[in-house]
C-alpha cells in the first residue's frame, strides 16, 4: 500500500505556469510507470503524461505536448509536472497515479484553474 499526495495547484492566468508535485509515502522504485491524469467537470478522467524509470522515458497526451514536462526523483519519492502556457481548457483536477495492472494507486487530486 502507498499514499500519493498532490500539491502545487492553484489559480493562474492564461499563459501562466504551475508545477505540480506528487509525494509518495514510500519508495517509488517499484513503480516502473507513474503518471498524471486530469478530470474536468462533466468529463472523463484523461491521461496527461506518463514516465518510466528506465531511461527516463516519457509520453504525453497530444493536447499538452510542448507545454508540459513530467519528471520524477526516485530518491525523493516524488513525481512532478511542470505546466507552461496554461490555457482555460487545462482547468481540471489533476491526479497522480502509480503502477499498472490490477494493483495501482491514486492521489486525492489538486485543482488547477486557468482563468482571466
Amino acid at each position: 500500500q502507498v499514499q500519493l499526495v498532490e500539491s502545487g495547484g492553484g489559480l493562474v492566468q492564461p499563459g501562466g505556469s504551475l508545477r505540480l508535485s506528487c509525494a509518495a509515502s514510500r519508495s517509488i522504485f517499484s513503480f516502473y510507470v507513474m503518471g498524471w491524469y486530469r478530470q474536468a467537470p462533466g468529463k472523463q478522467r484523461e491521461l496527461v503524461a506518463v514516465i518510466t524509470i528506465g531511461g527516463g522515458s516519457t509520453n504525453y497526451a497530444d493536447f499538452v505536448k510542448g507545454r508540459f514536462t513530467i519528471s520524477r526523483d526516485n530518491a525523493k519519492n516524488t513525481m512532478y509536472l511542470q505546466m507552461n502556457s496554461l490555457q482555460p481548457e487545462d482547468t481540471a483536477v489533476y491526479y497522480c497515479h502509480a503502477g499498472t495492472g490490477p494493483r495501482d494507486y491514486w492521489g486525492q487530486g489538486t485543482q488547477v484553474t486557468v482563468s482571466s
